[in-house]
């Protein structure tokens, strides 16, 4: 690590040096103001050296095991008054000069790094997870605020009037400091319950969901305090119009708002052919909700954050969209603010013994109200010893979220300089404090059988295929094969709550231009049917209204092509002509399948003629152990109700050619037959974890894959066979020799996952 160091330390060091070497050359030979031309020159010195200390340090910090963030406050803290300006003053005054016009600069650009430090912390709140929690969040979220609050509050009652900024306005201090200690940073929380392996387990989601509340509660408890500031007194007027206008704002933010940032995300993302199309309307929504939250006089904070949750729950949000974002600010904005931070704090007041003093008083209020708070509603709720006490643990970390609060105070005049660097001080103590407690205080809580059941179906799903989905795109006409294909994307879509679009191609148009929407309605009755199998499984309540859009075009290849980039994980391909008589696919599937670089399936509804009516099946799955099998088998689970369904899995095993020139046929046929075992039982178990209790298994030997298969269907009486299988690479859409012949010779329904 020393190595490591060092080097990082040097180039500190040298950065140092040249930096204000830059900033006294951009000084004015007259009184040493800053020459007007040489001020962008100095923002970039400073956010370059701000950058440079906060990614070494953080990494340092990451690296024994604490998060990032208290890396870049450090760096402020040394860049700034508390050692670089006590050392060297006038190197630092050269860097960061204490002209207002010169701050304003980096103040403004660190104050839009705030407003994105929020968006996407509402990004990472899992409203779901909350929700799924119940009785246990709310409970310590009551607690866990309320108690630390009133010992803040308290303690700003009582802190000496030399520590105010304005001993008339005490309250408002009061209120500033309460709610610097009643909030918790789910950032830290969930850095830490995810590096433990935590995240899953019942406890791990008790903790975060919690910080999660926490973090929303103490964001409307800020709005409310930044309200009465702004009114300069406890208004009841104020306070009033404060409280009903943050109330009418979430309420509509979180009913219409949520519908109407969807539209937004989902139209950019569909229309605008441009790079990062979505991510500046992520930005403009988050602007527009803090311009509306300034209005009303709660501050930009809580429209940032509000902006973050509704991006988070759209269901079009695509992972690499949401990369980007975090990637940005991660890499720019945190270091820059927080390192602002900590250059506005100056640890040198710590000499003053009663300044000290106070500051240990302060932490120690602080974790023992935060600690306090969290136990008693982990105890009220139903928990154990061992588990309140880990909440506690966990709770007791305020990192960004506290430092953003105070930041906030000192800018309104609210926290005298002195106070801000206590408060400043105690939340990097806490923060580092609460991973080594948090690690301990897990590692002594048992797992319950349950929970380990539920873990174990939690696995299977992160290795999962349909579990990856976000998005699936239905490329159809009105034949049974289209009408099969809508069917089979809406049942999949209504179980995940996923958006759906469906290409409706040569749709017949009605007059006036408008046309026929069967597709459509297709695919939603049969996501209210994939709905309704999900909350008879798992008891998830959710909305069983699924988004589907539609298109219409002339041709498959062309709707295929003109969607295929705009972030769909399943294409679905049901026209009147699959494939030949000889088991050939049509050219327009070619074509297709070429335009789509993902998992593609392919629905043939066969001769039978209800196929798009059924509401269960007899399905045939053939399974050989590779992923596609098992990928092809998943399908078949998500797309069949299991109450009334039946599944035979069918393994085709050919034993004379794995004891072909064996020196120990019997040591071969036993290792083979543990290989066909582990493969149903695999699928056995993958089945389960879509509510089929019991499927049949069956074994076919030395016969080619096909003969099997259509002697299998035949034999058990199945109505569809679901085959996963591979691309080969061509211009022309080719799954093997085995499909194709049984295209040739089957007539029933099948569905063919290509990936």
């Amino acid at each position: 690590m020393t190595k490591r160091v060092v080097p990082f330390a040097f180039g500190a060091g040298a950065f140092l040096l040249a930096t204000a070497a830059i900033a006294a050359g951009s000084t004015s030979a007259e009184g040493g103001g800053i020459a007007s031309g040489s001020k962008e020159a100095i923002l970039v010195a400073q956010v370059a050296l701000l950058m440079l200390v906060g990614r070494g340090l953080g990494e340092i910090m990451q690296r024994y095991g604490q998060p990032a963030v208290i890396g870049q406050l450090l760096a402020g803290l040394i860049l700034g008054p508390s050692l670089f300006g006590w050392i060297w003053p006038e190197a630092h005054d050269l860097i960061f000069p204490k002209s207002a016009e010169q701050k304003a600069l980096i103040t403004g650009l660190a104050n839009m790094g705030v407003m994105m430090l929020l968006l996407l912390t509402g990004m990472e709140t899992d409203l779901k997870l909350v929700k799924k929690i119940g009785t246990p969040a709310f409970a310590i979220t009551a607690t866990g605020v309320t108690v630390p609050f009133a010992c803040g509050f308290g303690l700003g009652v009582l802190l000496p009037s030399s520590l105010l900024p304005n001993p008339n306005e005490r309250l408002i201090a009061a209120l500033f400091l309460g709610t610097a200690l009643s909030i918790s940073s789910i950032k830290i929380v969930a850095m830490v319950v995810r590096e433990m392996n935590f995240m899953r387990r019942n406890l791990g989601q008790i903790i975060v969901a919690s910080s999660i509340l926490e973090d929303t509660t103490g964001w409307v408890i800020v709005s409310i305090t930044l309200g009465i500031a702004g009114a300069g007194a406890l208004s009841m007027g104020a306070l009033s119009k404060t409280i009903i206008g943050t109330a009418i704002f979430l309420t509509l933010a979180y009913t219409v708002g949520r519908k109407l940032v969807f539209w937004l995300i989902r139209w950019v993302n569909d229309t605008f052919v441009s790079d990062y199309g979505v991510v500046t309307a992520i930005l403009i929504v988050m602007c527009g909700l803090a311009l509306v939250t300034q209005g009303l006089g709660v501050n930009t904070v809580l429209g940032s954050f509000v902006a973050g949750v509704l991006v988070g729950e759209s269901p079009i949000l695509s992972r690499h969209i949401e990369d980007q974002l975090r990637g940005f600010i991660t890499a720019f904005m945190m270091p820059v603010f927080f390192g602002l931070s900590g250059l506005s704090a100056d640890l040198t007041i710590l000499k003053d013994p009663t300044l000290a003093m106070l500051t240990i008083g302060l932490v120690a209020i602080a974790s023992v109200g935060k600690f306090g708070g969290a136990f008693i509603g982990a105890e009220l709720s139903g928990l154990n010893r061992r588990e309140a006490l880990a909440v506690g643990c966990g709770m007791n970390a305020r990192g960004s979220t506290e430092v953003i609060v105070a930041t906030i105070g000192l800018t309104m005049g609210a926290l005298s300089q002195n106070l801000y660097t206590m408060i400043v001080t105690m939340a990097v103590i806490t923060t580092m404090a609460m991973p080594p407690m948090l690690r301990w205080a897990l590692q002594r809580v048992p797992i319950s059988d349950d929970e380990k059941t539920r873990l174990e179906n939690e696995e299977i799903d992160a290795k999962g295929f349909v579990s990856q989905f976000e998005r699936l795109l239905v490329a159809a006409d009105e034949s049974p094969n289209g009408k099969f294909a809508s069917r089979l994307g809406g049942f999949i879509a209504g179980q995940r709550g996923l958006p759906m679009t469906v290409v409706e191609v040569a749709a017949k148009p009605k007059k006036g231009g408008h046309s026929e929407a069967p597709l459509k309605d297709t695919a939603i009755e049969s996501a209210k049917e994939g709905h309704q199998v999900k909350k008879e499984k798992e008891g998830d309540d959710r909305p069983d209204k699924v988004e589907v859009s539609t298109r219409q075009e002339n041709k498959v290849d062309e709707a295929v092509q003109k969607e295929a980039s705009k972030g769909y994980d399943l294409l679905l391909v049901g026209i009147e002509r699959m494939h030949s008589a000889d088991g050939v696919f049509s050219k327009t599937v070619d074509k297709a399948a070429n335009g789509f670089e993902g998992p593609l399936a392919l629905a043939m509804a066969g001769n039978s003629g209800n196929a798009t009516e059924a509401k269960g099946w007899n399905i045939l799955i053939p399974v050989n152990g590779t992923e596609a099998s098992r990928r092809g088998a998943e399908i078949a689970f998500a797309l069949a109700p299991p109450r009334e369904s039946r599944i035979v899995a069918l393994h085709v095993a050919d034993r004379r050619a794995s004891n072909g020139g064996a020196s120990h046929p019997r040591r071969r046929s036993r290792g083979r037959r543990r290989t066909e075992k582990a493969v149903l039982d695999d699928i056995t178990s993958l089945a389960a974890r879509y509510g089929f209790d019991r499927i049949e298994t069956s074994v076919h030997t030395d016969v080619s894959p096909d003969d099997a298969i259509l002697s299998e269907a035949k034999k058990s009486g199945c109505d569809l066979i679901v085959i996963g299988t591979n691309k080969r690479v061509g211009e022309t859409l080719y799954l093997g020799q085995t499909v194709e012949r049984i295209l040739k010779d089957w007539k029933g329904a099948a569905v063919l996952v290509a990936t």
